[in-house]
């Protein structure tokens, strides 16, 4: 355990690591200055909330005191299970092939935006060298029975793990799942099957851990105090991402860094406190539509995750007082370049009811050059000797206006 922390504390002293964790975030299109101020937010109206935020960042200060936050400690406390962790994934590594997560919600999202973000893009198309003898992943994240049975036309059972995750064990969706798995496992491998199945749930209540216990399933814990959604630093999110080869030690380190900057009391040095306060000042404008729009096809699946992680938290039919509100942005989900083939017109000559979010790169991981070709077509020869890179830049790219309206 003392290992896992002092990698920790070395990777916080190191100013190269710090830099290359850090997030900018560039909110000048959202501006007076840019817009105007009929659709833009004034730097004044921001200031006008300094009470407001000071009150706001005490509530959730006392929350997190008296462990209505666990969620936010996560970052801190996992070291004994990520050994643990580590531990099965490699085990899981020397005898399956493949591992399917039986989960829905929170217990899907999560695990699958970190394995498209961090890994290959295609990697269970890898061959297992290319996998550095990885199993493949798979997410069972709904009933559809065409899609169930098609997952069983490309795994071996037999050399498969299943991980059922359900804090109730209730879950009607991954308690089916499990059902079937169950039976089919018996049929196929007979009293061994249990081996094949590891529980992630509530430690003390529900109907799973009842059922681990009966099984003597090996057994991981979903954290009292921490909701689905916000599960993926607990072994619901770390087992899968260790089970890939995915460094869940530099995953932990990385969102404790982000919870250090999200503690700064300077809302122009608080991406959070600012962020919020955007889109608390847009709700208030009529801009009930939040759009959430990667540029890397890596992001993808981050969107899917805040559309329920943005749904879930700010959908409430009662406000703190009890009385009813029916608040709560709509979350929609698109992806740069693709959807501003099917979607932008709207976003630009559409009503102004809508927050954008484009949430990008700052280099990717390779790049590709555009061959020199057909120089006699200037639509098509002034692509020649650029870069897929500087192309998808480019789309992104909006006149950012004055470069002081930045949380860095």
């Amino acid at each position: 355990m003392k290992r896992f922390e002092d990698q920790k504390m070395k990777r916080f002293e190191d100013q190269k690591w710090k830099q290359d964790m850090k997030l900018t975030m560039d909110f000048n299109n959202m501006m007076s200055d840019l817009l105007g101020e009929e659709q833009g937010i004034t730097k004044a109206s921001i200031e006008a909330l300094a009470d407001e935020i000071k009150v706001a960042t005490s509530a959730m200060v006392s929350k997190r005191t008296e462990g209505k936050m666990d969620w936010r400690d996560l970052p801190y406390n996992q070291n004994e299970i990520v050994e643990d962790i580590v531990k099965t994934a490699s085990d899981i590594k020397d005898k399956f092939e493949a591992f399917v997560v039986l989960g829905i919600g929170g217990s899907a999202l999560g695990p699958i935006a970190v394995q498209q973000a961090l890994n290959h893009m295609y990697y269970n198309e890898l061959s297992k060298e290319e996998r550095r003898g990885y199993p493949k992943l798979y997410v069972a994240d709904n009933v559809d029975p065409e899609r169930m049975e098609a997952l069983f036309e490309v795994i071996d059972v037999e050399k498969t793990m299943f991980n059922v995750v359900t804090k109730s064990g209730s879950t009607s969706e991954t308690m089916s799942q499990f059902l079937i798995i169950q039976e089919m496992l018996k049929s196929k491998v007979g009293e061994s099957y249990a081996k094949h199945i590891i529980a992630t749930t509530d430690e003390e209540n529900g109907n799973l851990i009842k059922i681990a216990k009966e099984l003597d399933l090996k057994t991981f814990y979903i954290p009292r105090g921490v909701g689905g959604r916000f599960s993926e630093l607990t072994p619901v999110g770390l087992l899968p991402a260790a089970v890939c080869g995915i460094d869940i030690e530099e995953m932990l380190a990385g969102a404790a860094y982000m919870d250090e900057i999200c503690k700064e009391e300077d809302i122009n040095k608080n991406p959070a406190y600012m962020a919020a306060t955007l889109q608390y000042l847009a709700m208030q404008d009529g801009k009930n539509i939040s759009v959430m729009m990667p540029y890397a096809d890596s992001l993808k699946f981050m969107a899917d995750w805040y559309a329920q992680l943005w749904a879930e938290s700010l959908g409430k039919r009662y406000n703190l007082k009890g009385e009813e509100v029916f608040v709560g942005q709509t979350p929609v989900k698109a992806l740069g370049v693709t959807d501003q083939h099917s979607q932008v017109q709207l976003y630009t000559e559409g009503p102004f009811d809508k927050v954008i979010t484009f949430l990008g790169v700052g280099e990717y991981r390779t790049s590709m050059e555009i061959p020199v070709g057909f120089e006699d077509i200037p639509a098509v020869s002034f692509l020649s000797g650029h870069t897929f890179n500087e192309l998808i830049h480019a789309e992104q790219a909006v006149d950012t206006g004055h470069s002081d309206n930045k949380c860095r």
